[in-house]
C-alpha cells in the first residue's frame, strides 16, 4: 500500500517542533510496511511543485491522508476527482474551537471549501471528541466520524525505577516533599500558567510538603516568570526547568507523583498522553483527551477564577492517592494507532467511491 500524507506542519531545520504529532504517524504507519511519501507545504503552489516531483518519478498513491484542512486538502479532493484515490482527514487544528474562534474568522468561500473537502473525505478522524463537536458546530459535515490518538514515544512507557530509587534516596526526611508536574509551551491564552500559579500561591499558604516543576518555554515565559515573582511563593516550592528534551520530560514523569494542566482549551494534549503513559495520577482541566485519561477533572471556572478550589484539586492528586487510579494505556502506542490507520486505510480501498 502506498499513502500520501499532506500536511502544513512538519519538523524542519526551521521548527523541529511543529507538527511532529504528524511525523509521528507517518513512522507508525511505516512500520506496518507501507510506503509513505509525504508533502509538507506552506502554500497552494509548494503542494503543487512537490506533487508534480512525485509524477515525475511515476508514483502515485493508493489512499492520502489530509493533516489539517487547509490548501492542501484542495489536492486531495483533486486526486479523488481526477484518479479516484480516496483520502481521510486527521484534524488536529484548534480553530474550531469556541475559545479560539478561527474558523468563524474565515471567509465565507474558505468556509465553504473547508466544509466541502471534510463532505467529500471518506472518514474524518479528530484527536478528541471535543474537537469533533466543535468541527459539527463549525457546519463541518462528514460520511463518517472517526478518533485517532496521537503517539507516545516508547520511552514514556517505561519504567525508570532505579533513577527514581536514586532520586528519593537522595531526600532527607524534613526535605522529602511530593512533586507536582506540569509541561508546556507557556502560550498563556491557552495553557492558563498564571491560573495554576495562582493556585500554587494558595496551596503554600496551608501547606509546603509540595514542588510545582515547570518544564517548557514559549511566548509568555519570561511574562510567567515575572509574575510568579509577583506572588511571593515561597522558595523552593517552584522549580523552572526551561525546555527539555521529549525523553527528559519523560525521566521527570518517572521521579514526580503527579501531572497537573490548568489549560483552557487544547484539542489533544499531547503531554497528557504523556503523563498517562508513564502511570502519573493526572489532574486536569476538561480538555482534549482529559476526560478519557485524568484521575481529577476541574471545571473551567474554577481553573480560571477559583483558585483556592483549585489548589485542594491539586492536594487532593498529591496527598489522596487511595482515591486516583494509575494510569497506562497502549492506546497512545506508536503500534496500536499505525494498525488503526492502516485498517482505515483498507476500509477505504474496499469501500466504492
Amino acid at each position: 500500500m502506498k499513502v500520501l500524507f499532506l500536511t502544513p506542519w512538519y519538523p524542519s531545520k526551521k521548527d523541529e517542533m511543529s507538527g511532529l504529532f504528524v511525523r509521528k504517524h507517518v513512522e507508525a504507519v511505516r512500520a506496518q510496511g507501507v510506503e509513505v511519501r509525504v508533502i509538507f507545504a506552506e502554500s497552494w503552489r509548494e503542494t503543487g511543485r512537490q506533487w508534480k516531483a512525485l509524477r515525475r518519478e511515476g508514483w502515485i498513491p493508493d489512499v492520502v491522508q489530509l493533516n489539517v484542512i487547509q490548501k492542501q486538502g484542495l489536492l486531495a479532493l483533486w486526486l479523488k476527482k481526477r484518479y479516484g484515490i480516496p483520502y481521510v482527514i486527521v484534524e488536529h487544528w484548534s480553530g474550531y474551537l469556541p475559545e479560539n474562534g478561527m474558523f468563524k474568522r474565515l471567509s465565507a468561500i474558505k468556509k465553504r471549501i473547508y466544509r466541502r473537502i471534510a463532505a467529500q473525505a471518506e472518514q474524518v478522524l479528530c484527536v478528541s471528541q471535543r474537537l469533533q463537536q466543535a468541527m459539527q458546530d463549525c457546519g463541518i459535515r462528514a460520511q463518517q466520524w472517526g478518533l485517532i490518538d496521537n503517539v507516545v514515544d516508547g520511552f514514556f512507557f517505561e519504567k525508570v525505577e532505579s533513577k527514581k530509587t536514586k532520586v528519593e534516596s537522595k531526600k532527607t526526611k524534613v526535605e522529602s516533599r511530593k512533586t507536582l508536574l506540569h509541561v508546556s509551551c507557556f502560550d498563556e491564552r491557552a495553557k492558563n500558567v498564571k491560573g495554576l500559579l495562582r493556585a500554587a500561591k494558595m496551596l503554600s499558604e496551608k501547606r509546603q510538603d509540595w514542588k510545582l516543576v515547570l518544564v517548557g518555554t514559549g511566548a509568555d515565559y519570561e511574562d510567567v516568570r515575572a509574575f510568579a515573582d509577583t506572588l511571593d511563593i515561597p522558595e523552593g516550592l517552584l522549580e523552572w526547568t526551561g525546555e527539555l528534551t521529549p525523553r527528559e520530560v519523560a525521566e521527570k514523569m518517572h521521579e514526580v507523583d503527579a501531572f497537573v494542566l490548568s489549560s483552557r482549551y487544547e484539542t489533544y494534549s499531547v503531554v497528557l498522553a504523556e503523563a498517562a503513559a508513564a502511570g502519573l495520577p493526572i489532574l486536569s482541566t476538561p480538555v482534549g483527551i482529559a476526560e478519557g485519561v485524568a484521575d481529577l477533572i476541574v471545571p473551567q471556572e474554577i481553573a480560571q477564577n477559583k483558585p483556592g478550589t483549585f489548589a485542594e484539586f491539586m492536594e487532593a492528586i498529591c496527598f489522596q492517592p487511595s482515591e486516583v487510579r494509575s494510569q497506562e494505556s497502549a492506546r497512545f502506542k506508536a503500534e496500536t494507532i499505525g494498525k488503526k490507520l492502516v485498517d482505515i486505510y483498507d476500509s477505504c480501498l474496499h469501500r466504492d467511491i
